[in-house]
């Protein structure tokens, strides 16, 4: 399944000026990936923030690293305009850039440490994304990202498919893809763990409204175009009953992948689909100029 990246972008923008009100849960796992830099002798002096949204974790990175310089991009510029109010307008905290992770406008070899939280999710091609990572950390530089796995909104996807064959929740990748996309990509030292994290509703549409003010809207190309009628929706509910646990609440659960690894030395292959590509800097081959 693949996703209308124009749509995802689109529907971020939406978002954008009420997405803190909505995002508790993308809050809590952004802190969760920060704690893994926790007691690392890593001391990163070039950050990039990407699918900074409005810039909470952007941030934090500042105030565990006032040296260093950091770049907060993401595809959304309404999220951008929300990170701006963060960075303060004198003494700038962090700079800010438009850009999309399938085609990162930037040089290679540039930071020390790219953070990503919950963007990954949103890009079709994750080996891709991966390889343009790697190609823009520095060698030895670290790579610390986190994304949805194949459990996420499972009670949701259970309850629509009661209803009809639509794909109506965005499909999500597992640690094992995950783990063998950065190996192809030539990184080093993958380490990858998992946490399941249940958010409780007194009403599924308070789920939906959830989804709805953070831009997770459904952005799959095979989507259906129309609108959802009432009774679709009603018979979406009605299946969710199923879901619904003794307290009366209702649950959605979400499956959390984070990941770290490091760059590897210059001239160490990244896989692509024409075979394997390794890039040297100039520098270390000893050509003499005349």
């Amino acid at each position: 399944m693949s996703l209308d990246l124009k749509s995802v972008s689109r529907t971020f923008g939406r978002a954008a000026a009420d997405y803190d009100r909505h995002a508790e849960l993308q809050r809590e796992v952004g802190e969760r990936l920060l704690e893994r830099l926790d007691g690392l002798n890593f001391q990163p002096m070039s950050i990039l923030d990407l699918g900074c949204g409005t810039g909470t974790q952007t941030r934090e990175l500042r105030h565990r690293f006032p040296q260093a310089r950091i770049l907060a991009m993401d595809t959304a510029v309404a999220m951008l305009g929300q990170a701006a109010k963060r960075r303060g307008w004198w003494r700038k905290r962090f700079d800010l850039a438009a850009g999309d992770a399938n085609a990162l406008p930037l040089a290679d070899a540039r930071f020390d440490l790219v953070f990503s939280n919950l963007m990954l999710q949103w890009c079709n091609d994750v080996s891709a994304v991966l390889a343009n990572l790697r190609r823009v950390l520095k060698p030895g530089g670290m790579l610390l990202l986190s994304s949805f796995g194949l459990d996420t909104l499972r009670e949701l996807r259970a309850a629509w498919a009661s209803v009809d064959a639509y794909p109506r929740v965005s499909r999500f990748t597992d640690v094992q893809r995950l783990g063998s996309a950065l190996t192809r990509s030539g990184f080093a030292e993958p380490v990858l763990d998992t946490d399941w994290i249940t958010t409780t509703y007194q009403n599924p549409r308070d789920l939906l409204r959830e989804l709805k003010g953070i831009g997770a809207s459904n952005a799959a190309s095979e989507r259906c175009r129309g609108l959802t009628t009432p009774k679709r929706l009603e018979a979406m509910l009605e299946a969710y009953e199923s879901f619904r646990q003794p307290d009366r609440l209702y649950p959605a659960t979400w499956e959390v992948l984070y990941a770290s690894a490091w760059a590897p030395d210059p001239g160490q292959p990244i896989r692509t689909d024409y075979g394997e590509e390794a890039s040297i800097p100039v520098a270390s081959l000893g050509i003499r100029r005349r």
